[in-house]
């Protein structure tokens, strides 16, 4: 049995999986907020043997070592590779804890916010209109970059609604939807979404000039996937717009909710009760595989 489970910040674990948690352990701790400091975290998991982190927490070298009994860090989040992660992959490999993330568990809910914002905007029923007139979504071109599991499901909702598929991603996928590389994807469609693991950029003013004017442009990734101010500067036009959810905006949100046609949400498309649901009961698979 283990000996102590903590839920380092919220992670949005349900009853169901909470009672199964408390049988297989001896002590299962769990924090509804989000610690201020590192000093604060390790005070909360330094005799922990397992700690349960979402993605707003970052668990550091320093944590890790401060933890002297940790066996497994269970990412209540996705994870997609090191460079993206909010937990020191490296430092916990040097010590042969293991380190288990989540997929496919939030996108539902980010498909529908893109969707649903996309039809707003098209028609006018917020406070923006897209073009002079009521336009539908309807063979309206959208190009997503990267085409993941998000990206799939995005495509698979445009799709239904009538919308001309095109992608751009680091490879081909098998997909009924049209590959192109960017700089083409970026001159044939009028609406692109990106989504990508935490901290990859790839559009600059150059990209922002091929897409050009008259456009929208969507990110639901973990922060911006592009240089801010080139960013900034293609928005200050007149006809572009911008749609994202809360954590797209990342540590720009004081900034960006102030810019002209930009459209957010203070919520996080993906946090659905379904989505919480999902990753719950992967974090326990993810748990158990690694304790038998």
């Amino acid at each position: 049995m283990i000996n102590k489970i903590v839920s380092v910040d919220y992670t949005g674990m349900v009853d169901g999986v909470k009672e199964a948690l408390s049988k297989l352990a001896k002590e299962v701790v769990y924090y509804d907020d989000y610690p201020r400091d590192e000093e604060e975290i390790i005070s909360r998991i330094k005799d922990a043997e397992v700690i349960l982190v979402s993605w707003n927490t970052k668990i550091t070298k320093k944590m890790i070592d401060a933890c002297s009994h940790l066996k497994y860090v269970g990412m209540c989040c996705s994870l997609i590779d090191e460079s993206s992660a909010n937990v020191d992959i490296k430092a916990c490999r040097e010590r042969n804890i293991p380190v288990l993330g989540v997929r496919d568990y939030g996108d539902e809910g980010v498909a529908e916010f893109i969707i649903s914002e996309l039809i707003r905007l098209t028609h006018g029923f917020g406070d923006h209109m897209w073009k002079e007139g009521v336009h539908e979504i309807t063979k309206q071109k959208l190009g997503i970059i990267g085409m993941g599991a998000t990206g799939i499901m995005v495509a698979e909702r445009a799709k239904s609604f009538g919308m001309e598929v095109y992608y751009y991603s680091r490879s081909k996928k098998d997909v009924p939807y049209t590959y192109l590389p960017l700089n083409d994807l970026l001159e044939e469609v009028d609406i692109l979404s990106t989504h990508l693991p935490r901290h990859t950029q790839v559009l600059n003013k150059g990209d922002f000039k091929k897409f050009g004017n008259g456009k929208i442009f969507i990110n639901t990734s973990l922060g911006p996937t592009y240089d801010v101010e080139d960013f900034k500067e293609w928005l200050s036009h007149e006809n572009n717009f911008s749609i994202m959810d809360y954590e797209a905006m990342g540590i720009y949100r004081d900034e960006f909710v102030k810019l002209d046609r930009l459209i957010y949400s203070n919520k996080v498309s993906g946090w659905t009760e379904q989505a919480k649901e999902r990753l719950s009961w992967k974090v326990l698979e993810n748990l158990k595989s690694v304790f038998n």
